[in-house]
């Protein structure tokens, strides 16, 4: 098996296409670095899908630490974390009023070589709506916390501000448009570059 390269949390406000971008990243370093001894598994990458309701509670924190403590476990392998840090910062802060501190787990994601592709869209109302309506067609469960739009482009506000103070080197990816191949093309250079 070629040596894994890429340890990847993607970030960024609901509706801003961050599980079908993470797809195609996903479909890309699986293939490249999948060790082809067992067929049947996909053990090129491991995609965490984080966002399980946890950011922002009290329990924010021990999960981060729980995903931190994972992250080094397989620090030999291809990882991205859907949602990490930042997203409990962010929920912290907008639904609770509660600043929480992550210099620490920072420190431990930098010496893990972990990267943020930051994905944000264009402040167009009729985007999300149009966004909204796809996600509560596949996930009736999201109606209980669906908000207006202008509260999606608070919450793009927020990661920005946090994303600001990150010390882990980060690319940050206009989504207004997809699916769109050249997103995919440019992440994948900002990977290759190192």
């Amino acid at each position: 098996m070629k040596k894994p390269l890429y340890h990847l949390i993607f970030e960024g406000a609901e509706l801003t296409g961050k599980s079908y971008i993470i797809s195609q990243i996903y479909d890309f370093l699986e293939k490249k670095y999948s060790s082809k001894k067992f067929p049947y598994l996909l053990d090129g990458c491991f995609w965490i899908n984080a966002d399980i309701g946890l950011f922002g509670t009290e329990q924010g924190k021990t999960l981060i630490k729980t995903y931190l403590t994972l992250a080094k476990k397989l620090k030999n392998n291809n990882l991205i974390f859907e949602k990490f840090h930042l997203s409990d910062q962010v929920y912290s802060w907008l639904y609770r009023k509660r600043r929480v501190n992550y210099q620490d787990i920072e420190k431990e994601l930098y010496k893990l070589n972990f990267r943020i592709v930051f994905l944000y869209i264009d402040n167009d109302i009729q985007l999300l709506k149009k966004r909204l309506r796809e996600r509560l067609a596949l996930y009736p469960h999201y109606k209980r916390i669906k908000q207006k739009p202008e509260a999606y482009l608070q919450q793009q506000e927020k990661y920005e501000f946090f994303l600001k103070q990150t010390k882990l080197p980060y690319i940050k990816i206009n989504t207004s448009q997809l699916p769109n191949k050249k997103i995919i093309k440019q992440i994948i250079k900002w990977l290759e570059k190192k």
